[in-house]
């Protein structure tokens, strides 16, 4: 028979976690159906959706979702395929593999604020050490955080410098928990290191690859210590990314009606883009399980 005390326990905890999290969830989205300012002060005021027509009507907006968006597949790309890459060359037993283990995860430990300092002191455009890499081969001065193109290319360096080992570490998780049966079939059948890979590793992998670049994904949209400290979103707004679009309206300019409308588009693309991708990924998962 069930003890019934142990409810009195678990529903205090219960309620207050729930209203924790409910309560502010609720209040925010009360909010952006108003017109509410902090400075100059102003009464709230009833204006129904017109902020969430405002911000579909902006081009601000729209730059800055296709700018996350690029960010995020490039940046998410890059780091699954280089780290899968790092994973498969530590599980091979390389020289010197388990000082490469430590050394890799260094970057994920740092906070982004300390990676993104560090960023923007080595692609500085005069004193950075990058810069003077390119002067000593021949090459003028990039602009790495000055120029539109440059400054993406930069934050995304940055971010797949920073990122890669969370990747490295949880395939490489997958891939020691591989069974080696299969692999000793294929050794008897003469199999090469490239058909090993393609009919075994990636296809028994494919349900850690898909949690991991998921993961990676939703934590990628979030983008904004970094953009912040090496670029501010410039030049001009050409790098500014939907979470330091809403810094920008909500802590700077106190627009908090604007601001909450503008956090719940961006939850929903959010939503959107991984349902998006479950929906493309489940079906090649579902025959891995």
């Amino acid at each position: 028979m069930r003890d019934p005390f142990k409810y009195i326990f678990i529903w205090p905890a219960f309620l207050v976690v729930l209203m924790v999290g409910l309560f502010p969830l609720i209040y925010s989205l009360t909010v952006s159906f108003m017109s509410m300012r902090l400075v100059p002060p102003r009464p709230p005021r009833f204006v129904g959706l017109e902020n969430y027509v405002d911000l579909l009507a902006s081009d601000r907006f729209w730059d800055t979702i296709g700018t996350t968006l690029f960010v995020v597949i490039v940046s998410v790309t890059i780091q699954y395929v280089v780290g899968f890459a790092v994973a498969l060359a530590l599980h091979a037993k390389v020289p010197g593999e388990r000082l490469f283990r430590v050394v890799f995860l260094f970057p994920m430990l740092m906070a982004p604020i300390a990676v993104a300092l560090v960023g923007r002191m080595l692609f500085h455009s005069t004193v950075g050490p990058v810069n003077h890499f390119f002067t000593f081969l021949g090459f003028p001065n990039l602009p790495f955080l000055t120029d539109a193109d440059w400054a993406i290319a930069t934050i995304i360096a940055v971010e797949v410098w920073q990122w890669t080992p969370f990747v490295i570490l949880l395939m490489l998780a997958g891939l020691q928990s591989l069974p080696q049966d299969v692999y000793e079939a294929a050794d008897l059948e003469n199999a090469s290191a490239w058909q090993k890979f393609w009919g075994i590793t990636f296809p028994m992998l494919l349900p850690v690859s898909a949690a991991v670049v998921f993961i990676r994904i939703i934590e990628a949209f979030k983008i904004m210590d970094t953009v912040f400290v090496l670029t501010g979103g410039g030049p001009g707004t050409s790098t500014e990314t939907l979470t330091l679009f809403a810094y920008q309206e909500g802590f700077k300019k106190f627009n908090l009606g604007y601001t909450s409308a503008l956090s719940f588009l961006f939850l929903l693309t959010v939503i959107l883009f991984g349902i998006v991708y479950l929906v493309l990924i489940r079906p090649q998962v579902e025959k891995r399980i």
